[in-house]
């Protein structure tokens, strides 16, 4: 499915209007470079689980956690190097924890993402324009 947003509340209603169908354990995968707006969209994404706690984005931390109805795991993987790290983090243990997963620059951890995860990317249009496609898992 693709999407054109025109601002960035667009592009957050619409990360809120996936996160109200999310169940727990769904994954959901977003590339995008820099600045395209995954963490606007994740924001949207955290208000549709029930979340109203200030969504930011976890570059240095590498997760953060969000209590709502579903949990929210909150992953930057742009720091990682390899897949090999997110064991050190706990990766594993999050994945079976019964939240929703979302998951930045997750184009870096392509054989750690599971089947069935959706597939988010975000491409700047200029401005404040973006693309967001949304689809099931695919490299």
């Amino acid at each position: 499915m693709t999407i054109i947003t025109n601002c960035e509340f667009e592009t957050v209603y619409e990360g809120e209007a996936l996160g109200r169908t999310l169940s727990p354990g769904a994954v959901v995968a977003l590339r995008g470079g820099l600045g395209a707006g995954k963490t606007a969209f994740i924001r949207g994404l955290a208000a549709g689980l029930g979340i109203t706690s200030a969504i930011t984005s976890p570059t240095f931390t590498i997760v953060n956690e969000y209590p709502g109805r579903v949990p929210l795991f909150h992953f930057d993987m742009y720091r990682i190097e390899n897949e090999i790290e997110l064991f050190d983090i706990g990766w594993d243990d999050y994945m079976e924890r019964n939240g929703v997963c979302a998951i930045e620059w997750s184009e870096k951890i392509p054989e750690a993402i599971p089947e069935g995860a959706i597939t988010v990317g975000i491409e700047s249009l200029g401005g404040d324009r973006r693309r967001l496609e949304i689809s099931d898992f695919a490299e």
